[in-house]
């Protein structure tokens, strides 16, 4: 959790600490008790709000191309590709490629799928072929796995002009 790129301190900093009293706070534990835990949790009622990331290679979450678009777990480990290890360097994470971790938890597809409301927010040129994927790709296909939040009945995408450069052609 002292990492840079970890992501229950990017929460705790950057969300949680900023938005006063919550009810409850679950993070993800990535040890197989910790993980049954927060899926336990995570399913005791509804989520209102899924706030989810379209990577560079469309992967949504950690769910790296070809996604697994079956499973029904909540969270599994998944391997990052070379693309989204190319990203969490380039995004100033770690220091050199070899330093990125293989492997990550991850909300499933299917988890993420299962919210009320999804918002995605994409800036950022390095994105744009992501989003014109995401956008222009008819069917939903595991090879961009952001296609899959098309079949969201309240999906809502925010791009800034350089992140939609390629849609805006």
């Amino acid at each position: 959790e002292t990492h840079g790129a970890s992501f229950r301190k990017y929460l705790k900093e950057r969300f949680v600490a900023k938005v006063g009293t919550l009810k409850a706070t679950h993070f993800v534990d990535g040890t197989k008790e910790g993980i049954a835990k927060l899926t336990e949790e995570i399913r005791k009622a509804p989520i209102d709000v899924g706030l989810i990331g379209i990577g560079e290679n469309g992967h949504i979450a950690f769910n790296d191309p070809p996604a697994d678009f079956d499973t029904k777990e909540a969270y599994i480990i998944v391997n990052l590709d070379d693309r989204c290890k190319q990203q969490q360097m380039g995004e100033g994470w770690f220091e050199t490629f070899d330093d990125v971790p293989k492997q990550a938890v991850s909300m499933t597809v299917h988890q993420i799928m299962s919210c009320e409301r999804i918002i995605s927010c994409v800036p950022y040129a390095v994105k744009a072929s992501a989003i014109e994927k995401t956008i222009h790709t008819k069917e939903t296909t595991p090879y961009v796995p952001a296609t899959k939040l098309k079949e969201h009945k309240n999906f809502i995408l925010y791009v800034d002009m350089d992140s939609a450069k390629e849609i805006l052609k």
